[in-house]
């Protein structure tokens, strides 16, 4: 009996060949993705020998790209992206518009009409959420205020993509292309334009409200039940489930994309007490497929485009890692944000990816977009997200470089603002003796609340100005910065505080604030939290202070040791347990 297994052979073949080439590429110090796309070439339709189902495997890689998502949006609420609304929405409307300008000029300078130019400039406008968010895990950036701003900022992007994906169609004809079913003498006038502007915003306002005022009650509640039959398989079965369906149904009922469907998925199921747990059960599968996507995209590249039109792609490659990234850096200075948010975020959009492929397709398939367009597309997302963990890796020695060297940088990092600082009239309790709280996150939040509650006086230090902002507005002591730089620590009071608790999972930073407190402050307690038990013990043995890992229980462990050392009465729920690593 003969068996089509296609699925099979393209699974085999491209998780194969990708642990081949990832091994040698990390053994070579090179990004192990960079192997994943080699692998994609060696068995795309392209290069002779073996050749894949491309149509598998852009399905594949489309799961990865749901269970990305749902993974982000379980750890960035809707409160993350509002945090960083002020920034994210302006920083990445300009730089489209100025990544779309630049494209379109080139393309225009290549001689291609104007309707052709303009689609080709909007496909090098989006970045790939997938590659940033695989660089800012690999760095444990992900929660960190550059992160939350980065992310919200390609959220922001996909979502105006996805405006755009539904506007070109009708717009195809003014542009100097063809609608489709023109040509099978279809007789039905098309909608007007304000009409289908209208329908694609009102489709994409109801299924954020029915996912903010539906879901937000009905999936955790789901989850809870499901968690409470103690069967793992359920609730992992539950995760994928909504995760790949609410995906699939956003994209059928309303006409969003896969990507951000899983996305709202994610956050509204972070209100549940088992997000975390949610998390780590799709991991596995996460990871899995994010291999794929990027086999895919190598399948998706034709070697012959670098020996055709080499100063094109060149042309191509530099818009998309300069001209975006210089634009990007810019606006983000330009909104008073220190120079590593505008390094971070620069960083972040310097490449394209799954958004780029579909605008392209359907632009060829409108024909907005010649063949060789989708060629040059495909070249540079390949060489963008290569290269993109070097552009990351280059953010730390190029802002010493700038900073040794630049007046005019140095001036921007020693600009005034108006929340690093405590107000002259904060009362003394703040100054004296309190607990310097670094991150008010999810678990920073709750340590606060208990604090609050108990009336220990500490004070907040978090990277977000809006967080600040809003806390300064509820009376509460606060300074806005970067805790592992001393200046923002000082602000703070160290010198004269009893406690300094890391609320933030980044031991990197950890270390530096713990040495910094250390040196203004020698008998000062320091508690720290970190993602996992590797980590901890490497706190441990340096002797930095006590050390919480984990999720689920940590704020609580955080908040019980605290009151502890301030001789605090513990409410119901924070009873004393073993103590933590010290």
């Amino acid at each position: 009996m003969e068996h089509n297994v296609s699925l099979i052979s393209t699974l085999a073949a491209g998780f194969g060949l990708a642990l081949i080439l990832g091994f040698i590429a990390e053994r070579l110090k090179l990004p192990a993705l960079v192997g994943y796309l080699l692998a994609g070439i060696a068995i795309g339709p392209a290069t002779p020998g073996f050749v894949a189902d491309v149509g598998i495997a852009a399905q594949l890689s489309e799961i990865g790209v749901m269970l990305l998502m749902f993974g982000v949006g379980l750890h960035f609420s809707l409160k993350d992206l509002m945090a960083v609304k002020r920034i994210a929405l302006p920083g990445a409307v300009v730089q489209m518009a100025a990544a779309t300008a630049l494209g379109m000029g080139l393309a225009m300078w290549w001689g291609w009409p104007a309707g052709q130019a303009l689609v080709f400039g909007l496909t090098l406008s989006c970045a790939s959420t997938v590659v940033l968010l695989k660089a800012l895990e690999s760095r444990g950036t992900l929660e960190s205020m550059n992160g939350r701003i980065a992310v919200g900022w390609l959220v922001v992007e996909d979502l105006a993509t996805v405006l755009i994906l539904v506007l070109l169609p009708p717009l195809a004809t003014v542009l100097g292309g063809t609608t489709p079913g023109m040509e099978a003498g279809a007789g039905a006038e098309a909608a007007p334009l304000w009409r289908t502007i209208a329908e694609t915003l009102a489709q994409m306002a109801a299924f954020v409200v029915l996912m903010l005022v539906v879901g937000r009650r009905v999936l955790p509640w789901m989850l809870w039940q499901v968690a409470r039959t103690g069967s793992r398989e359920l609730f992992t079965l539950m995760v994928i489930a909504v995760a790949i369906g609410i995906a699939y149904g956003a994209s059928e009922l309303f006409h969003v994309s896969f990507a951000l469907g899983a996305f709202f998925a994610g956050t509204v199921m972070r209100e549940s007490e088992y997000s975390h747990r949610a998390a780590q059960e799709s991991l596995p599968l996460r990871d899995s497929f994010s291999v794929l996507f990027f086999v895919s995209v190598g399948m998706l590249f034709d070697p012959m485009t670098l020996i055709d039109q080499p100063l094109h792609l060149l042309g191509v490659v530099a818009i998309v890692m300069l001209g975006k990234a210089i634009a990007a850096a810019a606006l983000v200075i330009v909104f008073r944000y220190p120079l590593n948010t505008a390094m971070t975020v620069s960083a972040s959009l310097a490449q394209i990816g799954e958004f780029s492929f579909i605008l392209a397709g359907l632009g060829v398939q409108l024909g907005l977009l010649p063949k060789a367009g989708m060629n040059l597309v495909l070249a540079a997302a390949l060489i963008s997200i290569a290269l993109n963990p070097v552009m990351f890796a280059m953010i730390q020695p190029l802002q010493r470089w700038v900073l040794a060297r630049s007046s005019f940088a140095r001036k921007l990092e020693e600009r005034d603002d108006p929340y690093a600082e405590l107000p002259q009239t904060t009362d003394r309790q703040f100054l004296e003796g309190q607990v310097v709280l670094v991150g008010y996150g999810r678990v920073g939040r709750r340590i606060a609340d208990v604090l609050t509650e108990r009336g220990i006086p500490f004070v907040v230090a978090d990277e977000g100005r809006e967080t600040v902002e809003a806390l300064r507005k509820r009376g509460m002591a606060a300074v806005s910065g970067d805790a592992s730089e001393p200046m923002v620590l000082i602000q703070a009071h160290i010198a004269n505080a009893a406690m300094l608790v890391v609320a933030v999972p980044d031991s990197m930073k950890a270390r530096q604030m713990a040495d910094t407190a250390r040196q203004l402050n020698p008998g000062i307690e320091i508690v720290l939290r970190t993602h996992g038990e590797e980590e901890s013990e490497l706190l441990r043995r340096e002797k930095l202070g006590t050390v919480f890992y984990g999720e689920e229980e940590l704020a609580k462990g955080m908040s019980r040791h605290v009151l502890q050392r301030f001789n605090a009465d513990l409410p119901e729920g924070l009873s004393p347990v073993a103590a933590p690593t010290h």
